[in-house]
């Protein structure tokens, strides 16, 4: 991935029942009001750089987890939160700045209904 602003798409799904994570777009589509529970474990390449990736709500950032240590080969970044979700509401990963180490066993994204309102 380059330096640039960008969506992180992910190459496998390994649950998705409901089919609410396109993987084509890499999205998460709220099927109905609620709270909801994500979280996300991304590892950057050694390449002495930061990385910065934010969990993006409807285009807008929620959360942020950022790695940066340049004496390590890989370092892992990770962060969850509960959001309150309107149904259609969007949900996705997007690397602010960096590099990330490739692949689904390296990268994982999460998201499921906690409790229907």
């Amino acid at each position: 991935m380059s330096n640039r602003t960008m969506t992180i798409y992910f190459d496998q799904v390994l649950v998705n029942i409901g089919n609410h994570f396109d993987l084509a777009s890499s999205i998460f589509v709220a099927p109905r009001k609620g709270i909801y529970s994500f979280s996300f474990h991304v590892v950057k390449v050694y390449n002495r750089q930061t990385i910065q990736v934010s969990l993006m709500q409807n285009g807008y950032p929620v959360i942020s987890a950022f790695a940066g240590d340049q004496d390590v080969t890989r370092e892992a970044a990770s962060n969850g939160v509960l959001l309150l979700m309107e149904r259609e509401d969007k949900v996705h990963l997007k690397l602010e700045r960096g590099n990330l180490m490739g692949g689904w066993k390296y990268s994982t994204f999460s998201g499921f209904l906690v409790f229907p309102l």
